[in-house]
């Protein structure tokens, strides 16, 4: 038995060292291996059992792949069927009823090109041939990121494109490029509308579902008008865009444009200055912020008194809403910004995946149907910190989203669109072996050849993903405020009213079918009389 567990050890770290261990299993063997003590108690071979089917598992593993890949007609089937699969692609040439934006901040392609290998390495696999949620939508489109002022953009000037459809200045949200940063009198009759709030003006529900604050320069652009992201209460505001009538982000939040559901962190800007925290209510640096002395989660609760509205700020009153009976919803998990997803507090905080699926199904309610935008935004603030794991964790996470949206939705009436505010300057490269660990280490932070406070953005083109109605039009290369444009005429929002045909099976269609065919049955039994 010894012989036998040694030489599997053997195996495996042979396996180990050529790079063909996932890196789930490579802990487990690891665990195992560290936890095994010599020990006359019966049942102390236990770990070593373990340990040797474990090896078997890897080996056969390994040796199974190998040998299906040196085989041509390996990949000549996958081809095969791939070409089919292509050949059989019909565009859906209908209006949406549905729009879901996902954004994944920071999400450039080799971003999502290392989660795809981290999520099939979750799951024991070698990870390259793994397939994303995103990965299966048919269109694909790549989205050209500068700004009107900036070669290589922030997440500001990007929001503002992709939800108003003008490029912007950087640090500007919701304002054209006639706007300057930081200057309030610019503001005032350069704002630009979003998707959404075009959305809400024509009877859908619309939600924002975000890991960062809800203030966050990504979704403030969808309902705020500002020449600086940064004013998340009005404790940040000069003094001077005081007096000029410039409002805070999180003021613009609950009254510029009705939003039924609001999921993500943030709180801090929604309460009176000196307000304890009620998860943290020891902490000096997580009480309210405001001046003003507004409680600005009351103020959208009662907007709503005529409606069925909840505010939460715990994944246990999370868990405990009926998304059946509730028309409106706020949760605010964190101060500030959620935690990433690597140290996450299961039992307070919800994941994007919770979030998304919750908002869902309160909009989805809703006949007239809903836009919601969902960003995964700490994938950026990992990169900026220069830890892959914190970045493609929260990839990952964000992709189950993707998917638990496709399992919860239609895709005949949904228009889903994937893409990327921006790119980081993260990669990944050399001459590695197929299946090879993405990560060095776990806490490593990647080399920089030029060592700054934060790692930066990139400024190449991001993917947009596609699948739905009118998901034809996302293809080639496009301007990034394109992305607005094309969901709002997929869904005939203003200011397209030359828009695509309703579906056949929309209950229009349906009643005028039925009286049609009502009429040539009674014409045909006047002939017969």
């Amino acid at each position: 038995m010894c012989v036998c567990v040694c030489l599997c050890v053997c195996v495996a770290i042979c396996l180990l060292l050529s790079g063909h261990v996932g890196a789930s299993l490579e802990l487990e063997l690891l665990q195992m291996t560290h936890s095994h003590r010599p020990s006359s108690v019966p049942g102390a071979r236990g770990p070593l059992c373990k340990v040797f089917f474990l090896c078997v598992r890897l080996f056969l593993r390994f040796w199974l792949t190998a040998e299906w890949e040196t085989d041509p007609s390996f990949w000549n089937d996958q081809a095969r069927r791939t070409l089919e699969d292509a050949l059989k692609l019909r565009p859906r040439v209908h209006r949406a009823k549905n729009i879901i934006l996902f954004l994944g901040d920071g999400m450039g392609v080799s971003t999502v090109s290392a989660a795809r290998i981290l999520r099939g390495q979750m799951e024991g696999h070698s990870g390259e041939e793994t397939v994303l949620a995103m990965d299966s939508f048919p269109y694909l489109a790549l989205s050209k990121t500068y700004s009107v002022d900036k070669q290589v953009a922030d997440s500001a000037s990007t929001a503002t494109a992709y939800h108003c459809g003008v490029k912007a200045n950087s640090k500007t949200v919701g304002v054209s490029a006639k706007a300057v940063a930081y200057e309030c009198n610019s503001t005032f009759g350069n704002e630009v509308y979003s998707v959404l709030h075009r959305a809400k003006a024509q009877g859908k529900s619309v939600g924002i579902v975000t890991t960062t604050r809800v203030q966050h320069a990504s979704p403030a652009a969808a309902y705020a008008h500002s020449v600086s992201r940064s004013w998340y209460s009005d404790s940040d505001l000069p003094s001077a865009a005081r007096r000029q009538g410039c409002t805070d982000i999180s003021t613009q939040l609950v009254t510029n444009t009705d939003i039924d559901v609001i999921l993500g962190g943030g709180r801090m800007y929604m309460t009176p200055k000196g307000t304890p925290d009620p998860e943290y209510p020891s902490s000096s640096s997580r009480k309210g912020d405001r001046k003003d002395k507004k409680n600005l989660i009351e103020v959208w609760l009662n907007a709503r008194k005529d409606r069925k509205a909840q505010y939460v700020w715990n994944k246990e009153q999370f868990n405990a809403v009926d998304v059946k009976t509730t028309d409106c919803l706020m949760g605010l998990f964190e101060p500030k910004d959620m935690r990433f997803e690597v140290f996450r507090n299961r039992t307070r905080d919800p994941s994007i995946v919770d979030m998304t699926e919750t908002a869902i199904q309160i909009l989805s309610k809703n006949p007239k149907g809903f836009f919601l935008f969902v960003e995964g935004g700490r994938i950026d603030h990992g990169h900026h910190d220069g830890i892959a794991k914190l970045a493609l964790t929260e990839t990952v996470m964000f992709d189950r989203a993707v998917q638990r949206a496709a399992e919860l939705t239609k895709e005949s009436e949904t228009l889903t669109v994937v893409t990327a505010d921006h790119s980081h300057v993260f990669t990944f490269g050399g001459n590695t072996p197929r299946g090879n660990s993405i990560f060095v280490d776990e806490e490593y932070m990647q080399q920089a050849a030029v060592p700054l406070d934060a790692e930066t953005h990139g400024g190449e083109d991001v993917a947009i993903y596609a699948k739905g109605p009118m998901a034809h039009l996302f293809h080639g290369v496009k301007e990034q405020h394109y992305i607005a444009h094309a969901l709002a005429y997929a869904a005939c929002l203003d200011p397209y009213t030359h828009c695509p045909p309703r579906p056949l099976h929309s209950g229009t269609h349906t009643h005028s079918l039925s009286a049609l065919l009502i009429s040539l049955t009674t014409l045909i039994w006047l002939i017969l009389r």
